[in-house]
Formats: structure tokens, sequence, C-alpha cells
């Protein structure tokens, strides 16, 4: 089902779903796996740019080749701006620490106050997926063999997919937006919807 806020139409699955990410269980497979690098902004592209030489730091040799001889990203077949990848495999961006845990080199520069850019809004947010078209934005989860632990983490913890997100959403639409959801969801736990009789 899908609920319409402003400009926005927002799957009702962010309420439904239950979602914690579980890195000890999926070593962040989510930057290596996938059909392209990650969905950038042309303002994360300006920013990544910038931010280039405080990034390279924390970022594995092969990371910086790539994006040395190809860029910080490549347009994928959207003809969207995505990251750069490494031998079309993982993110030009990730590194592996000492368990084997994949993390975000980017992320890590702005922990440690290099970059005010915390990561790509699109990583930030995920499993939500936002598709913009000349009207509005459409908001929805994506569900993803590999998340499955991250589902059965959000399930034990009774956690769903909007309030694990919560940093991320009022990130990218602001603190009224988050506050409609919340709304919403209170509206949907206390007059359930009965889908077949639609």
């Amino acid at each position: 089902m899908l609920i319409e806020i402003g400009d926005k139409i927002v799957s009702t699955q962010i309420f439904e779903e239950k979602f914690v990410c579980d890195l000890n269980a999926c070593k962040g497979q989510c930057c290596i796996d996938g059909d392209a690098g990650a969905p950038l902004t042309f303002e994360e592209v300006s920013i990544l740019e910038d931010d280039l030489d405080k990034i390279k730091p924390y970022m594995r040799q092969e990371g910086i080749e790539a994006v040395d001889v190809q860029g910080v990203f490549y347009m994928d077949d959207d003809n969207e701006p995505v990251t750069t990848l490494v031998n079309g495999a993982e993110c030009a961006f990730v590194y592996f620490d000492d368990k084997g845990i994949t993390k975000c080199s980017i992320e890590e520069a702005h922990k440690d106050g290099k970059t005010e850019f915390k990561k790509p809004i699109s990583c930030h947010l995920y499993p939500i997926r936002v598709r913009k078209y000349n009207d509005f934005q459409a908001i929805n989860y994506d569900r993803w063999k590999i998340c499955e632990p991250a589902c059965a983490c959000g399930s034990k913890l009774d956690v769903q997919v909007y309030k694990f997100l919560k940093e991320p959403i009022i990130r990218a639409f602001g603190e009224p937006f988050y506050t409609e959801l919340e709304q919403i969801d209170t509206e949907l736990k206390n007059n359930p919807i009965d889908e077949e009789n639609l």
C-alpha cells in the first residue's frame, strides 16, 4: 500500500517491515555486492571531489587507484551518478576492518572531523530507496537477500524500518516529515487496513 505525504509517495512497508543492521552477520556485504556503485546526487559528487584528499588516507590502495583513474563516480545504466567500483565489484570507498567487516572510508573521515559529509544519503537511507520523478518522490523498502540477518535482528528487537532509519530520514527530508511518519504509524496501528477488502 502507498501513502501520499506532500510530494512523496511512501510504501507502508517501511512501517510493516522490521530491520536492524547486523554487521557481524552480513559483514557489510551491501557495499560489495550489487550491479552498480552507490547512487549519488551531483551535489554529493562535488563534495567527494572537493574532499577526496581528506578521505584518501582512510581508503584502500585499490580504491585510491580506481578513483585516481576513473574519478569518484560514473554514470550507471539509468544515466545516474554512482560511486566508482574496484574491478566492477566493491565500492571504491570501502575498506575492511580486522574482523573482515566492510566499512566506509567516507564515514571514518567524517568521524575524525576531516569532512562534514557523512556518507552518500543513498547508503545512509538503505534499505529505503528513493526514486525521483517529475512531480513526486517514491520512497520504498528494498528487500535484499543479503539483508536477511538485519530483518531477523529487527524482528527480534521489534524495530520498524523507518524507526531504524530515523537519522537519515531526517537528514534527507527534515524533522517534520519524520513526525508525519510517526503519526501515520500510529494511525495504521490504531486502524489496521484489510487490503483484501480494498
